[in-house]
């Protein structure tokens, strides 16, 4: 049977015809949707990790017991779950462990261009790419298989275009006959002390040697003999792309991309004339063929930032007379009308960066939807690392600063991301006395990758209730002694909470208490009643306008007065924060 599946889609689909008993992850764009669709299949016990370490190590120990198991997160999320990976190499598996990973080149939804390839050699385990939807199924279920054959995790590397771009995949059926998961004690092995490592550590060293001639003669390792004056070396999207830009060229597609099969490098190299490497961001393919002593050239023809395509691979070919210019007119795009990132009409999060914006408070941020904050017109955030950041950097700028700048340091981060990397932070901030104020934004729910539940939400991935994380009693459990409550929709309630915690010379925790506007339901969202300006009343003094809500419009005069606002009812979710700011009661209850 044939269906039309997305990359993310296929992973999904991969790992159930693999076999697979126990998934875990963190939501992350481009990956998030891997651990949805997993979830369809009731065969697989599938969950929502407080972060990818903790998703990373819920699969290692399935794969102790003899289970297969998959995790799945964004590039980014390998920093947090770098740990258990590169012990995991060590200690090897009992039953398959798949570890995928999406990258984000251009950075569609993220804050770096990582390129997690490096992962693969640094934890010296192996590292698939595929290149449409049919591979991702296959190798999903290659990647199984090798992690059992060569006793190893596997790395299985997807980019934005390839996790949410769609196309044609053959199904099959779920594997059978796999020995049951089971207890085996076996602790030379699993037990990463020193004099275990030491011994298994050349076992790690001969096991890439072995990958890399298993690469030489693997199926997903491929040349394709066209020309022998250009030669191409690619894998994932960019053999797309490089099929469409040169499709005179011979191409040599790698499936494995750590370890490169050399012998099959060199045989490919002495088929062509000239060699080019074609890859997203690093020259991490083109290093290590220049370091085999093979010429090539790379990135001196594309860049190390951002996306390729057919356009931009021709482009460089053609300036480094590889090719002739292109003779195609090129097409005339009309230009798209800006729009601006923005919190969503009645964001619960929109009054509290308005009243930060008004104490001239130096915000330290975090990862989430209210890293909007930072836009026209809040302007109310100032630093943005890392999930969990937000606090340990507050930290460590009030302790350099006078008693009167430290009032103005307030750190700000959402209840997912709390649990996933700032309840530490929050430990060492309390520990070490740092006067600094804290902000967390609950709003119920993951919202920022697509509103995924989380351990504070109430809800697990299936749906089923579970035990809600009291924030407010897990702080003060921390150490914090001052701990408020507040609803954001209330300007005069967060503008007085803000103040005081600011001006208290000891840490101090917020939170914000309102559901996101996005999650319907029975103890979530309620939407509010539809508001409208008066344009009577109106005197365009644009108050309304400062806290940046897309609902508001301006409409200038056409007679030249200063116009007036004009609040759409189909973007209004009468959250009431515009009518607090109107002092000239000119918004009300739409009639």
């Amino acid at each position: 049977m044939k269906e039309i599946l997305s990359g993310n889609e296929a992973i999904a689909r991969g790992a159930f015809e693999a076999g697979c008993l126990v998934a875990s992850a963190y939501p992350g764009t481009p990956s998030t949707e891997i651990l949805e669709n997993v979830a369809r299949y009731k065969e697989i016990d599938s969950s929502w990790a407080p972060n990818e370490k903790v998703a990373l190590e819920v699969a290692i120990g399935a794969c102790f017991g003899n289970a297969r198991a998959l995790a799945c997160m964004k590039h980014v999320g390998v920093n947090v779950a770098a740990d258990p990976l590169f012990t995991a190499s060590y200690t090897g598996v009992k039953g398959g462990l798949v570890l995928v990973v999406a990258d984000d080149p251009e950075m569609h939804s993220s804050q770096d261009e990582q390129d997690s390839r490096h992962y693969a050699r640094f934890a010296k385990v192996p590292m698939l790419e595929p290149a449409d939807s049919q591979e991702c199924l296959e190798y999903t279920r290659l990647a199984f298989d090798l992690s059992e054959q060569f006793d190893t995790p596997v790395m299985l590397r997807s980019c934005t275009r390839i996790s949410h771009g769609k196309s044609i995949v053959e199904l099959g059926e779920r594997v059978q006959g796999l020995p049951a998961p089971r207890l085996v004690k076996d602790a030379p092995k699993l037990v990463m002390l020193p004099g275990n490592a030491r011994v298994r550590h050349p076992i790690v060293e001969e096991r890439t040697i072995k990958l890399s001639a298993y690469g030489t003669t693997a199926a997903i390792n491929r040349m394709e003999l066209r020309s022998d004056k250009l030669g191409v070396i690619c894998a994932g999207v960019t053999y797309q792309y490089v099929r469409e830009a040169l499709p005179e060229a011979s191409v040599l597609k790698l499936g494995m991309v750590w370890p490169l099969p050399q012998e099959l490098i060199r045989e490919f190299s002495s088929k062509v004339a000239t060699l080019l490497v074609i890859e997203e961001l690093d020259p991490f393919i083109e290093d290590q063929i220049k370091a085999m002593g093979i010429a090539c050239s790379g990135k001196e023809l594309t860049t190390h930032c951002g996306e390729l395509s057919p356009g931009r691979i021709r482009d460089a070919c053609a300036r480094a007379g590889i090719i002739a210019a292109s003779t195609v007119p090129s097409v005339t795009i009309e230009p798209v009308p800006p729009r601006p990132p923005n919190m969503c009409p009645g964001c619960p999060h929109r009054g509290l960066f308005y009243e930060l914006n008004r104490a001239n408070a130096y915000v330290t941020g975090d990862i989430g939807c209210y890293t909007l904050g930072f836009m026209p017109p809040l302007n109310a955030m100032d630093t943005c690392v890392c999930m969990g950041a937000s606090i340990s950097n507050g930290s460590g700028l009030v302790r350099c600063l006078p008693p009167e700048e430290q009032q103005r340091v307030v750190a700000v981060i959402g209840d997912s991301t709390f649990l996933h990397t700032g309840i530490n932070s929050l430990m060492e901030m309390a520990y070490n006395k740092a006067p600094a104020t804290v902000v967390i934004l609950d709003n119920r729910i993951t919202a920022m990758t697509g509103r995924q539940e989380n351990p504070s939400s109430g809800y697990t991935l299936d749906g089923e209730s579970a035990p809600e994380v009291n924030i407010p009693e897990l702080c003060k459990a921390l150490g914090i002694k001052h701990v408020r409550t507040v609803d954001p929709y209330d300007l005069e309630a967060t503008r007085q909470a803000v103040r005081e915690e600011m001006a208290r010379p000891e840490p101090s925790v917020i939170i914000t208490y309102r559901a996101c506007v996005l999650i319907k339901g029975a103890g979530r969202y309620e939407k509010g009643p539809i508001l409208e300006v008066d344009q009577g009343k109106c005197t365009g003094c644009k108050a309304c306008l400062r806290i940046g809500c897309p609902a508001i419009e301006w409409k200038p005069d056409p007679e030249g007065s200063k116009g007036k606002a004009f609040i759409d009812p189909l973007l209004c979710n009468g959250c009431t924060v515009c009518q607090q700011l109107c002092k000239f009661n000119a918004i009300g209850g739409k009639k």
